[in-house]
């Protein structure tokens, strides 16, 4: 049986009879990687509160080779992120996070540049930056790591350069992007943002991740949001179970403040 250890986060967790917990962690040696336990749900449990959600840690594990789930050993917590669930907009926002890497990543597929992302995404949000933008800067470097980007200088249907006609853009999210104004009638199901949002875009993906997490954006913030979302929910094939939560959590937060 093998020996293996891996810095890693928790990225999900459900229990297992009385006592043990199935936990899946993404790592950076192995990918994702899912793993019983042991009694770790007991009040007196070896793993404390380590095993908590977006938890950073070193993790030991033992490998039989036969079974998808390993016997995790122990998990050294490096750093807990407990603000990313002391705040209901916080834990939301990095539920998402996590959503996006369990739902299209691979078990046992290693990905050291999502792993980085991942963990530095968490970090940011640690520190105090508004949730929302951190998981758009996240979200649409994340899709870039595993080859999706949205594809934006041109009509991906005829190739045509103008792709913003009366102020607005389309993009065929399922087609891998824009629009021009022509093939998105002939579509007629284009996801419609303003000129301003596609520039946006633009400026996010040049920017280093300081200034995406803090550019003005204004109005443009909402609509790369929902643009990202219809391109995570499209490679899922639904629409993630956190961004239902996050849209509840806004429209409870509306009306209390009325």
């Amino acid at each position: 049986m093998a020996v293996e250890r891996s810095s890693a986060v928790v990225v999900g967790r459900f229990s297992l009879g009385e006592s043990d917990r199935v936990v899946t962690f993404f790592t950076r040696g192995f990918g994702k990687v899912r793993g019983v336990a042991r009694a770790a749900r007991r009040l007196r449990s070896r793993f404390g509160s380590a095993l908590e959600p977006f938890t950073l840690g070193e993790l030991v594990f033992f490998d039989n080779g036969r079974t998808d789930l390993v016997q995790i050993d122990h998990f050294d917590i490096v750093k807990p992120f407990a603000a990313a669930r002391d705040d209901l907009e916080r834990f939301g926002q990095s539920a998402w996070m996590v959503e996006c890497v369990t739902r299209l990543t691979a078990d046992r597929d290693p990905n050291a540049g999502v792993y980085a992302l991942l963990v530095r995404a968490l970090e940011t949000m640690e520190a105090g930056l508004p949730p929302a933008r951190v998981a758009l800067a996240f979200g649409l470097r994340y899709v870039d790591l595993l080859g999706h980007r949205l594809r934006t200088d041109a009509c991906v249907a005829c190739g045509a350069t103008a792709v913003v006609s009366d102020g607005v853009a389309g993009f065929d999210v399922s087609g891998g992007g824009t629009v021009c104004s022509a093939c998105a009638g002939a579509l007629g199901g284009a996801f419609v943002v303003g000129g301003g949002t596609l520039g946006a875009l633009k400026r996010l993906r040049r920017a280093s991740w300081n200034e995406a997490t803090t550019l003005p954006l204004g109005p443009a913030e909402r609509e790369l949001r929902a643009l990202l979302e219809a391109q995570i929910s499209g490679l899922i094939g639904q629409s993630t179970r956190s961004a239902r939560f996050l849209r509840e959590v806004s429209r409870v937060s509306f009306e209390g403040s009325r």
